[in-house]
Parts: structure tokens; C-alpha cells; sequence
């Protein structure tokens, strides 16, 4: 969402809840032909991660839909993303894996129960559905995420700027932001504009310089797209800390594209090592959402969700 479309939204047609900073999954359980409880848990992209979570599954008891959040739980606290990153693409599950980093789902929508199909329904009467489904699960891997409660977008303005005065508490440090559903909206596919809307908080940003570039995949195979950045560190020595491959326009990849075709110093392979140095090079402005510690980059950090903000043709790399 921008500021300027709330001019024409009205803040009590919406309700908020927590935007979680996990992974969005949809929980599936239905029964098999021998009536036996098989459950499923799909990530965003329709993925089957069930194997990875099975302590998770054994929660899922009842037929149902759920979609929310599926998140790190230890002592009534919601865990970094950083933390749930250590359960996520494991080959294998050991017990000690699943002691120590239990999973947990925080719902945000019930889209089936029973045998009842619930995506036409308004949000508002999915809401009431969902409460009511999980306080008869009543199982302490699965919640509800939180309503946030505002009667104008100023309160919602500020709940977004300080979660844990708003209701999140204690898990204010794993909230990225808000999402805004309409009352009356029903759950669709894909990511129509309207019904629902993302609000997340704002995102850090730095001035890092351009070091090495390689071409994009499809439409994008021609160009460099995908952009390797570094900061400077204590020994004037720039190391990297990200990569990133969207954020800016068709014209301006055109721009950094020609930048790196006439500023290549060394070829690895694909990888082209452009010019960096405190005079000559080019500055992006990079936008992320964290910070983790990296064993890859040799600043031993990792941005999160890096994009290219904007680009600094004016600003010198000394000066990033």
C-alpha cells in the first residue's frame, strides 16, 4: 500500500492483524479412506514441506484449511526469522532439530472446515469461524494472530510504529508490519488489489557500492541484472553484504547494464567484477529488512530482503 491510497479506502470497512516474520504456509488435514487424520503443510509457492515439520502436524487433528504463519516458538516467544531459517530446508529431522526449534502456526484465516468451504465467505465471518475452530483445537503449537485494533488510520499508523504498545508485546521484534483485509472480502488467489493489503514496516536503508554483476535469467538473460553490493569496513576495503535483482525500472537496468559492460576489470565465469573504488564505481541505494550473520560474505553479514532502492549516479563511492 502507499499513502496515497488511503484517501480513498475508509478505515472501517478494514480490519488488521500482525504481519509475522516467518513463512506464510497453508495447513491442510482431511481424512483418508480408512477415516484416518493425513495432514499437509504447503509454503507460499505450493511446495509440500510437510517432512520438515512433523512435530507440527501431529497438531493438525481435525479437518481443516488454515492459512498463517509458520513461525519459531520457545517460552511463549515468537523467534527470529534467522532462528526458523535452522528448520527450513533440512534433509533430515532429528529430534533434537525439533526440541530445539519447535514450530508453531499463528493463523491468520480458516479457509475449510470440515467439509465446509469456506472462501466465499466474507473475512469478518471467516474471522469469527477461525476463533472459534481454535479455541476447539485448543493445541499449543497452533494460535490466532491478533487483531490489531484502530478506528482511523492515524491509530493504525501509529500501532504499525510501535507494535508492542499495540498489542503485540513481547513479540513486537517479530512483526514486520500490518495487513489490511476487508470485511467483506472472500479469500481469492493470486494478489488482486483491494480486497487485501500489505503494510509492512519500513524498511532500513544504506548506500553500498556496486561490485560484481550477472546476467538475469528469461526476458533478462541479455543484461546484467543481479547485483552483488559491499559496504565499507574499518580497513577502507569494501566486502559485500547482499545481492539483489529487482527494484528498478526497465530503463535504469539498460543504464547499470552499460555501466558494467564498459566497467568489467575481471571475469569469473559468469560473474563480472566491476570497477570499485573510492572514486570511480557506482552507488546503489539498498533497501532491506534485516540483518543476519553470514559464513558466505566476508563482512560476515547477510541483508534480508535486499532491492535496489534508487541509484546514485551522483555520489561518489568514497562517500557510501
Amino acid at each position: 500500500i502507499e499513502d496515497t491510497d488511503f484517501t480513498a479506502l475508509t478505515a472501517a470497512d478494514f480490519t488488521a492483524e500482525w504481519k509475522w516474520d516467518g513463512i506464510r504456509v497453508q495447513a491442510v488435514a482431511g481424512t483418508d479412506e480408512h477415516g484416518a487424520i493425513v495432514a499437509r503443510l504447503y509454503s507460499r509457492t505450493g511446495e509440500d514441506i510437510s517432512k520438515s515439520f512433523p512435530d507440527l502436524l501431529q497438531s493438525l487433528a481435525v479437518p481443516a484449511a488454515i492459512d498463517g504463519e509458520l513461525l519459531i516458538m520457545r517460552d511463549k516467544r515468537v523467534q527470529s526469522f534467522n532462528v526458523l531459517q535452522q528448520r527450513l530446508n533440512r534433509k533430515a529431522v532429528t529430534p533434537k532439530l525439533i526440541a530445539e526449534f519447535p514450530a508453531h502456526l499463528r493463523a491468520y484465516d480458516l479457509l475449510a472446515d470440515g467439509d465446509a468451504d469456506l472462501r466465499d465467505l466474507p473475512f469478518a465471518e471467516r474471522r469469527q469461524r477461525l476463533e472459534a475452530f481454535i479455541a476447539r483445537l485448543d493445541d499449543p503449537r497452533i494460535d490466532i494472530s491478533p487483531l490489531v485494533p484502530f478506528a482511523t488510520w492515524a491509530e493504525l499508523t501509529a500501532a504499525r510504529a510501535d507494535p508492542a504498545s499495540a498489542g503485540a508485546g513481547a513479540d513486537a521484534e517479530a512483526v514486520e508490519g500490518v495487513m489490511l483485509k476487508r470485511r467483506d472480502a472472500p479469500y481469492v488467489p493470486g494478489r488482486p488489489k483491494g480486497p487485501w493489503w500489505k503494510w509492512k514496516r519500513d524498511p532500513m536503508i544504506v548506500d553500498a557500492v556496486l561490485m560484481y554483476a550477472q546476467r538475469g535469467h528469461g526476458k533478462r538473460s541479455s543484461y546484467y541484472s543481479d547485483y552483488t553490493f559491499g559496504v565499507w569496513n574499518g580497513s577502507d576495503e569494501l566486502v559485500p553484504v547482499g545481492k539483489a535483482y529487482f527494484g528498478f525500472t526497465d530503463e535504469e537496468l539498460i543504464e547499470i547494464d552499460r555501466f558494467v559492460r564498459r566497467n568489467t576489470v575481471e571475469r569469473f565465469g559468469p560473474v563480472r567484477e566491476v570497477t570499485h573504488e573510492k572514486t570511480q564505481g557506482l552507488v546503489l541505494e539498498v533497501a532491506f529488512e534485516g540483518l543476519q550473520r553470514s559464513t558466505r560474505h566476508k563482512s560476515g553479514i547477510a541483508m534480508r530482503f535486499p532491492r535496489i532502492n534508487r541509484l546514485r549516479w551522483d555520489k561518489p563511492p568514497g562517500e557510501a
